[in-house]
């Protein structure tokens, strides 16, 4: 019962962090299945189907802007970890983690650099967990048009930060990041 797990939405300048945690069947071999940043919109969205349909258990958890500001980016992160752990209904013998750091577990992880290439079912949380935060941005562009976070899903492209300078922060921003930071020293508010 080995799990993998992954985050997606560490760098953005907005929305949530999310993580997802995958218990793959023994001996499965998705095909295709690789770190998500190597995937397709559309290839990631059709393994997504797969993975939800052949996993054992499978979770996608965040936590929040308001959380990424209160906790820092990294212990969100662990947060976001920890939930989707929490959150897969089957207790895994081991827990393998794409990175360098490992949220505080009650079973024995693991971090493998570069995991999400290295590990079918840290490749899956990948997914899962980039699918989830590309559908937060599509969200976010509806809610908060002009931003262009549908096409930049949140990072700090050249795009963003100027709709950011003439817009202000909305809600949707992480204040604790250097960009949005700036802009709400000089009180511009969405």
């Amino acid at each position: 019962m080995l799990c993998g797990v992954d985050e997606a939405g560490r760098g953005p300048l907005a929305g949530s962090v999310f993580a997802a945690a995958v218990i793959l069947p023994d001996g499965l071999q998705i095909s295709g299945l690789t770190d998500s940043k190597k995937l397709s919109a559309s290839k990631r969205e059709a393994l997504a189907v797969q993975i939800k349909a052949q996993a054992v258990a499978w979770c996608v958890a965040e936590a929040s802007v308001a959380e990424i500001d209160e906790l820092n980016i990294l212990q969100a992160t662990m947060l976001a970890m920890q939930r989707a752990v929490a959150g897969l209904g089957v207790l895994p013998s081991k827990v393998l983690i794409d990175g360098n750091r490992v949220p505080n577990l009650t079973m024995p992880t693991e971090a493998i650099v570069q995991g999400d290439a290295k590990v079918q079912a840290i490749s899956a949380a990948s997914v899962l967990a980039k699918v989830a935060k590309d559908s937060e941005a599509s969200t976010l562009e509806q809610q908060f048009p002009g931003y262009g976070f549908a096409k930049h899903k949140g990072y700090g492209t050249a795009v963003h930060l100027a709709a950011l300078r003439r817009l202000g922060a909305c809600p949707a921003h992480r204040s604790t990041f250097a960009p949005v930071r700036a802009v709400l020293r000089q009180g511009v508010l969405f």
